[in-house]
């Protein structure tokens, strides 16, 4: 045998083995010939033992005798000289060890004590690797100067022992090196894994652990040599790419061609729709793709690198079926230490991008066929269409106009061009074409707008434009809804006047029923009179009394209906309202229904008119009632509500904080249609008599005049639901007044002060007076304000002004009360009122020594508050 040094380099020329030997043996081989080991590797599975490569030193020091004494020591020799040296008279010692695979023998040569470990220490040092060796007799674990600083030993040569050694390794990776230890001893060639290591001073580090079992003469394992290498920046790395390629949707793979699997990443695979796995079988791979296309790993791969290539396919996801369209860009590279060629890559999902250039391929193939069709139509719709058409520049300008503009306006298209449309819009309008404009300067997709145009005769013409922007301005088209406009009020003005019909004659209908009973009373107590039968007026008086006060409140839900009833707004806590009347609305829907309560434990006060609350509570309740006839459940719950945005806008509700009071039942419930009319006055789903249809209308223009919404949820079959929601108020709530006596208070001989009286309507004046009398008042009369104001001047100071809103002759109550209270400052001022508006009685209309007493009313109510204002 020749003696020349061989690199050690994959080489066929030199047997078998030589092919697999770089993977064997992998990164010792450049350390080995860089520092300077004196190696050679033979073939001991043959008699003649040949070389198959050797290290320059092995060659330089051995000398040309050095292999010659290896052949004729012969097989056998060499097996039972293995873990020994030997050697021939005046020649170096060789020393044979088993090489990284069966078959193989490692042959040494040392030159001075020490000088070759020294050289390869040096070497691993500058590799930023560890050296260390464990005696497995010993269990005594010793390293290199990195391997003692990364485990916390004092110096280089300081032992370890398997626990210390252990405790050392982060603990999820522990037991996966101890299995990869166990295999070691149990006659696996190489351990090659990567773990995180725990420094001394609790840092972390990635390292690459590369370890061989040396075995005894016996063939049992006596000692692990191995490196550990610092891949901590390695990992940083990989975790910043596999992030990156994460989020963007790229898998990663690597292929050995010939191999049966491909290194990929879990990205990779879930494009594929498969689970998560460090290697796929390369068939499985290529059996998703659909037929026709090309694979994305080579059957015949090049015999040697080249540019990158580019390669998409379509698949058939292996969870779902889904069919994607895919993109493989990879390349071929020979490996530095191998000489295997890899192929490697990513691979990313294409479909949106390839599904568009589909579409787009097939617009291009139509989109010339149609090109001149499609213009012939639009100048077609250009000339003969009767909407107008403008184009027009980022400024507002005409760029081009229709012909149908002369017919519309009769404004000639060829004079418009450099026109602004402002010009043709009436001055009204122009702010609303400003902001159409503007939104269509910074991004408005679709405009729509109704201006008034002006017609060349002067006149206006209505038009509904729809605006897009384009590159240079916009384009707009604008109907002439002039006549549709008029039409729409005319039917508004029907709609209306059938409401107001509808209305009147519900009203007619049931006050026609009240003073037929009113009249009827008075009637029968004129006879019971006439015929000195007065044991039955009582009867008769409180038949008209009842009428009355059905009356009071039928024009009560109607001023609710209308939102113009004068509410006595109190802070309310509606937990302690509901429970007071919990026994009352027990007592009118029956035992057959059951009540249940969900107070919120810390609900807030809301402002309210306390009786119009308990009105349509009541008014709810009942309702409920009739709708579960044969018995059922009724849920009154209160929550506090804070109402967003969005869901303030649902209610038509400023967002604010609201408290939410709502009464379900579990009835029959109605239908969307029935629904849509449940707040419309007079309608009713009761039979013949069974209500006025004003109870729902009362509720919501009661909330609606406090601030707040109502909202119904109701199925058919399962009952309904209706939401009162009433704004918070931050106000401590009020104590509850004393319940008012139901008669007249006593009369008081002598006279207590004098009120001047002022009512257009005689004998609500003449009642109120003969009260006034008999409750020991002197009482001023007057018919209007300016009698009243007249009679104040003349008659000197009074105590107490009792005023009639409605008055007739230009000066209305509060009028009147602020003339008066200029002649008379601090003058106390009862204002009555059947209807009047905010703005009649002012936003002051709280104010001190001034209260408002709506009519129709009991007389001993007014004259209790009569005396509240005059103790």
């Amino acid at each position: 045998m020749e003696n020349t040094a061989l690199p050690f380099t994959t080489d066929p020329a030199t047997g078998p083995l030589a092919a697999s030997l770089g993977d064997r043996i992998g990164p010792w081989m450049a350390a080995f010939e860089a520092a300077g080991v004196a190696l050679a590797v033979l073939d001991g599975a043959k008699p003649e033992l040949p070389l198959l490569g050797c290290t320059a030193a092995f060659t330089a020091r051995g000398g040309p005798g050095a292999l010659e004494r290896l052949r004729q020591a012969g097989p056998a020799a060499a097996r039972e000289a293995q873990g020994r040296a030997f050697r021939a008279a005046d020649t170096p010692p060789l020393f044979l060890a088993p090489g990284p695979s069966e078959g193989l023998l490692l042959c040494t040569l040392p030159e001075g004590e020490g000088q070759e470990d020294r050289r390869l220490r040096a070497q691993l040092a500058l590799s930023g690797s560890a050296a260390w060796e464990w005696e497995i007799a010993t269990g005594r674990i010793a390293g290199d100067t990195q391997f003692a600083a990364w485990h916390g030993l004092p110096l280089a040569g300081a032992a370890l022992d398997p626990s210390g050694f252990f405790a050392c390794i982060h603990p999820q990776d522990r037991m996966r090196i101890r299995l990869g230890v166990g295999g070691l001893l149990r006659g696996a060639e190489l351990f090659s894994k990567e773990y995180r290591l725990l420094g001394p001073d609790g840092t972390v580090r990635w390292v690459q652990a590369r370890t061989r079992c040396w075995p005894d003469a016996q063939g049992q394992p006596a000692r692990l040599i191995g490196t550990l290498t610092d891949i901590t920046e390695q990992k940083r790395t990989e975790e910043r790419l596999r992030i990156a390629q994460s989020a963007g949707g790229i898998g990663t793979f690597e292929h050995v061609p010939g191999f049966g699997t491909a290194a990929v990443s879990g990205t990779f695979c879930a494009l594929l729709g498969l689970r998560p796995v460090a290697n796929l079988p390369v068939p499985l791979v290529n059996s998703l793709v659909a037929e026709g296309d090309p694979s994305p790993f080579d059957r015949a791969p090049p015999a040697a690198p080249g540019p990158a290539e580019t390669r998409a396919f379509r698949i058939r996801r292996a969870d779902d079926g889904t069919p994607r369209w895919l993109m493989r860009r990879g390349e071929y590279l020979r490996d530095a230490d191998t000489s295997e060629l890899r192929f490697s890559g990513v691979l990313y999902d294409v479909t949106a991008t390839q599904e568009a250039e589909a579409r787009l391929r097939t617009l291009n193939e139509a989109l010339e066929s149609r090109v001149a069709e499609r213009t012939r139509e639009l100048d077609r719709v250009w000339r003969v269409s009767r909407d107008l058409f403008f184009v027009g520049d980022a400024e507002g300008r005409c760029v081009s106009a229709n012909p149908a503009w002369q017919a519309a306006l009769g404004l000639p298209a060829a004079g418009l061009p450099g026109t602004p449309l402002g010009a043709l819009v009436q001055e009204e309008d122009r702010d609303m074409l400003e902001a159409a404009l503007a939104q269509l300067r910074h991004g408005g997709a679709d405009v729509a707008v109704e201006l008034r145009m002006r017609h060349a005769d002067g006149t206006s013409r209505a038009f509904s434009w729809a605006c897009i922007p384009d590159e240079a301005g916009f384009v707009a088209a604008g109907r002439d809804v002039t006549r549709r406009n008029e039409l729409e009020e005319r039917l508004r003005q029907s709609q209306k006047m059938e409401a107001v019909g509808q209305l009147t004659g519900g009203l007619a209908h049931d006050f026609n029923n009240l003073l037929a009973g009113i009249g009827g009373s008075l009637e029968l107590m004129q006879l019971r009179l006439a015929g000195g039968q007065v044991a039955a007026l009582p009867r008769h008086v409180e038949l008209a009394q009842g009428a009355v006060q059905r009356a009071a409140a039928l024009t009560h839900r109607l001023l609710a209906f209308a939102r113009r009833q004068t509410l006595d707004a109190q802070p309310t806590a509606v937990n302690v309202l509901v429970e007071g009347m919990l026994e009352l609305v027990q007592r009118s829907i029956g035992p057959h229904i059951r009540i249940e309560t969900r107070f919120e434990p810390a609900l807030w006060l809301t402002l309210c008119d306390q009786n119009q609350l308990e009105n349509a509570l009541l008014n709810l309740c009942l309702n409920a009632r009739d709708a579960m006839a044969g018995g059922g459940l009724l849920r009154i719950t209160t929550a506090n509500t804070a109402l967003g945005v969005a869901a303030a806008q649902a209610l038509d509700l400023p967002p604010a904080d609201y408290v939410r009071l709502t009464v379900a039942d579990t009835g029959s419930g109605m239908d969307a249609a029935t629904l849509a009319k449940v707040f419309e006055p007079f309608f009713t789903t009761k039979p013949l008599g069974g209500g006025t249809g004003l109870g729902l209308s009362m509720v919501y223009g009661f909330a609606r005049q406090s601030g707040g919404q109502v909202r119904i949820d109701s199925v058919p079959g399962e009952g309904t639901a209706v939401h009162l929601y009433l704004p918070r108020h931050g106000e401590a709530a009020p104590q509850a007044p004393p319940a008012a006596a139901a008669g007249l208070p006593p009369a008081r001989p002598g006279r207590r002060g004098t009120l001047l009286l002022v009512d257009d309507e005689p004998s609500l004046r003449a009642v109120l007076r003969e009260a006034l009398d008999y409750a020991g008042y002197t009482v001023l009369e007057a018919e209007d304000g300016a009698g009243g104001l007249a009679l104040l001047r003349s008659a000197g100071p009074v105590d107490l002004l009792l005023a009639d809103v409605g008055l007739p002759g230009g000066m209305n109550g509060r009028q009147l009360a602020d003339a008066a209270r200029q002649e008379q400052p601090g003058l106390k001022v009862l204002l009555i009122t059947g209807y009047a508006d905010a703005a009649t009685l002012g936003a002051d209309r709280a104010e001190a020594q001034m209260e408002i007493l709506a009519k129709p009313f009991r007389l001993a109510e007014f004259l209790r508050r009569v005396e509240r204002l005059l103790p």
